[in-house]
């Protein structure tokens, strides 16, 4: 049997199916490559380039690939982007989640892991850890359009054979620690990525904005989990799924945080060089700390996370973004070589 990745070329996705693979399962990548690289899927992973909405291509790999699960990766991240494009939003996160899975119930496809996010939390308390009974009340469309796409996930498991788990990522960060795959697009607005790259000398300054939050140091808290435990999450809640598990939601986070200059100082020192910080006002709609209650997952699917350490989440961060360094460099000299070469 094998497993769909979609977005299986992003940031997480890639992980996931190196995880998979890591495994013994057979995996299946569709990606469009919006935002992920073809270079990012290994290749004993089988590749199809194309949209997660596209039901003919769709149809195409659940036929020609015995699929048994799908892990649904493939969408839009970006909170500003979600309120200046909402419709976007919609389609790519609720209307394309709401074709893959009529497409899996319609070729018997019973299992369904879906990626989700803290964000249909909207305003939490400060400093209580969410658990998944918190109220749903998303501040954006980006959180929305993930809430909607659970809801329908929800109501076509009560109508048919068709069981899914929806895990709510809090922050995600690091890379995996082999090496092999990480945060490779370019404009990327995780902190850890941001400041890995100011310490590399490859952004000027990383802005902080509030310093006045009711928190140690005045910086926002938050709940930062390693890529690798993310996957390993869902390898569990696959597990669950396939032993028969009943539709679940669930958090993915450590259950404690970290300030902005905590996560800063912690690159500086491991890095060993500082960088500018540039301190602005608050944003609109950020909480002073936002940490998770991720009891669900590890009762229910035996997750026991391996990497809960900032340190370890910024020294894999660091390491991958000196590759991507190493990589681009290498990627001027061999293109300069071939111009002189021309000349």
């Amino acid at each position: 049997m094998a497993v769909l990745v979609t977005g299986g070329a992003g940031y997480i996705g890639s992980h996931m199916v190196l995880a998979l693979l890591d495994a013994g399962e057979e995996v299946v990548v569709l990606d469009r490559l919006s935002t992920g690289f073809r270079w990012a899927v290994p290749d004993a992973a089988r590749f199809y380039l194309g949209d997660v909405g596209d039901r003919t291509l769709v149809a195409r790999i659940l036929a020609e690939n015995d699929v048994d699960a799908i892990l649904h990766f493939a969408g839009s991240i970006v909170v500003p982007q979600s309120v200046l494009h909402p419709l976007d939003y919609y389609e790519n996160n609720t209307a394309k989640t709401a074709l893959l899975a009529a497409m899996a119930i319609e070729a018997g496809i019973r299992h369904f892991v879906f990626s989700s996010t803290a964000a249909v939390y909207g305003d939490v308390p400060d400093g209580v850890p969410v658990a998944e009974s918190a109220a749903t009340l998303p501040k954006n469309p980006y959180g929305q359009s993930k809430l909607m796409a659970e809801q329908m996930l929800r109501d076509a498991s009560a109508a048919h054979d068709f069981r899914y788990v929806a895990l709510r990522y809090f922050n995600v960060a690091g890379a995996d620690p082999k090496g092999r795959a990480g945060l490779s697009t370019e404009g990327a607005t995780h902190l850890i990525k941001i400041a890995c790259e100011a310490a590399l000398g490859a952004r000027s300054r990383v802005d902080i904005y509030g310093t006045d939050y009711p928190t140690p140091d005045g910086t926002g808290i938050r709940d930062y989990i390693h890529v690798s435990d993310l996957v390993e999450a869902h390898l569990a809640a696959l597990a669950y799924l396939r032993r028969g598990g009943p539709p679940q939601v669930a958090n993915c986070g450590y259950g404690r945080g970290y300030s902005v200059l905590d996560v800063l100082n912690a690159v500086m020192r491991l890095e060993g060089r500082p960088f500018d910080i540039h301190y602005a006002p608050r944003r609109p709609g950020d909480a002073a700390s936002v940490v998770a209650d991720s009891t669900r997952a590890r009762r229910l699917f035996g997750w026991m996370p391996r990497h809960d350490d900032l340190d370890q989440i910024v020294a894999t961060a660091l390491a991958w973004e000196r590759r991507l360094i190493s990589r681009q460099v290498g990627g001027l000299r061999v293109l300069h070589g071939r111009l002189a070469a021309n000349f």
